[in-house]
């Protein structure tokens, strides 16, 4: 079926391949081996493009190549067996299982660019200067975006939240008589960071109780001119805690704003699209499905606990077998208008990246959650390479042996704090799974897309290839963003 793999002198640093337009595409085979080759229809599947170990990363290989834009089909020679990456778009054809890419024509990139005369240099710096080009000129075809978010909209508006419910599961509700300290143990013990409250007396689901109210808790703990001390904290109700915040921002909704402890949810029946633009509405990363058999909507059942994740993987899924119908879908993040990116020297700042120390205070960390409503802090050394993440969904952690009543916020760094729950059951833990995901600025958006669609992936966070350093980071709002045209 395929040729044997030898090195036929096939110029792929883009002097061999003749037209007009060539677009760089950067291969990547990121699970190992020995000697990686790549094939395509590009080489006719007679010739094999040897692929490099990447710097830092030995067993991730890859490669640039110079393509003419349209659809086109590869695969990967590993230690002489013929594999296809699994976790890209992929069909079955004449040569078996083969992945598919649909190459976008991109004018503002010349062939001189890519010329023979252009010094030998290692494959990750050919990388990093093609798609500095292309970042540097974005041109997204207005057709293709059009498109392919037309058709995203389109499928979002014809399927309901019904889809995203689990054949079994459970779903954990909090009275909202009970203590917070009591709460924030539990959420901790069940692995959770957030669930909705029930008010018995009124018979309905009421709010959300989350890891952002963990936060002002401390934080108001930590004020010395607080009204809240540690032993009121103690029977200190849910309850009371709601109606002392919703007290102190009543003035928003005067000036138009949305209600922070507003309750947000949705119907079974609601399609997809609605929900989502509900979470991204009330910036809430998880809405409720509650179904009931009233008119008047008492008895309430909650159904399930919706995140933009899980639409997320719903869209994957429903275009896994034609990615090609979404032509934004294989453009490399980096020339795409989402996610917060570190500026380079010389540009405008826009909106900052916030990133810490190892050694930066708890407190810090709080203060940017609370201040910059961000939802995560990328964790770096001296020279900006990533070495963890905090997220706020971390905080339950300290919910451990009431670790929050033995620290003090400003003199416990972010690094003991992630060690307090190391060897916990809860996912928060350090060494408790992958906590840091991340991408490169040439990696597709529908890579990213498949990684935000995992369950407890929120975020991935832009690294520049070999050093780790941070780039930028891109959420699973900013994805939805971008998709349903949301400035």
């Amino acid at each position: 079926m395929f040729g044997s793999v030898t090195d036929t002198g096939y110029e792929y640093d883009g002097s061999g391949l003749s037209g007009p337009i060539l677009i760089p595409k950067r291969f990547v085979w990121p699970y190992g081996g020995r000697r990686v080759f790549l094939s395509g229809s590009f080489t006719r599947w007679s010739e094999h493009i040897p692929m490099s170990p990447m710097e830092g990363c030995p067993s991730v290989f890859q490669v640039v190549c110079s393509l003419t834009p349209g659809y086109h089909q590869f695969k990967f020679n590993v230690d002489g067996v013929w594999r296809h990456d699994e976790h890209e778009p992929y069909v079955s054809g004449s040569y078996g299982v083969v992945n598919t890419i649909y190459l976008v024509r991109e004018p503002d990139i010349s062939p001189a660019i890519l010329s023979a005369e252009t010094p030998s240099r290692s494959h990750m710096e050919v990388d990093n200067d093609v798609f500095r080009h292309v970042e540097a000129n974005p041109r997204i075809p207005d057709s293709d975006l059009e498109v392919s978010c037309h058709r995203i909209s389109t499928f979002l508006s014809t399927h309901t939240a019904y889809e995203l419910l689990p054949d079994s599961g459970k779903v954990i509700a909090l009275d909202i008589n009970l203590p917070v300290k009591q709460a924030f143990h539990i959420l901790y013990e069940q692995g959770i960071s957030m669930a909705p409250l029930w008010d018995f007396g009124r018979s309905q689901f009421v709010g959300m109780l989350s890891a952002m109210d963990f936060i002002l808790i401390l934080k108001e703990l930590g004020n010395h001119g607080s009204n809240l001390t540690e032993e009121e904290l103690e029977t200190h109700t849910i309850a009371a805690w709601k109606e002392g915040k919703f007290q102190q921002h009543r003035a928003l909704e005067s000036n138009g704003e949305s209600h922070p402890w507003r309750f947000v949810h949705a119907g079974p029946q609601e399609c997809l699209k609605v929900v989502a633009l509900k979470a991204l509405q009330n910036k809430v990363s998880t809405v409720p499905i509650i179904h009931s058999a009233s008119e008047d909507g008492s008895f309430p059942q909650l159904l399930h606990l919706a995140s933009l994740s899980g639409i997320l993987k719903c869209i994957c899924r429903h275009f896994k077998r034609s990615s090609g119908s979404l032509p934004i879908l294989q453009l490399p993040i980096g020339s795409l208008p989402l996610g917060t990116w570190v500026p380079k020297v010389g540009e405008p700042n826009g909106q900052p990246l916030a990133m810490l120390r190892r050694n930066s205070s708890l407190g810090a960390a709080l203060s940017i959650f609370v201040q910059a409503k961000a939802s995560s802090i990328p964790i770096v050394d001296d020279n900006d390479s990533l070495l963890d993440i905090y997220s706020r969904s971390d905080i339950t952690a300290l919910a451990k042996d009431k670790a929050y009543a033995r620290i003090s916020l400003d003199d416990i760094s972010i690094h003991q704090a992630l060690l307090l729950g190391q060897d916990a059951n809860s996912p928060y833990g350090l060494y408790n799974g992958a906590r840091c995901h991340m991408c490169l600025r040439s990696d597709s958006l529908h890579k990213v897309m498949e990684r935000l669609a995992k369950p407890d992936v929120r975020r991935v966070v832009i690294v520049e290839a070999g050093s780790k350093r941070v780039e930028g980071i891109i959420s699973l709002s900013d994805v939805f963003r971008f998709l349903l045209r949301i400035g």
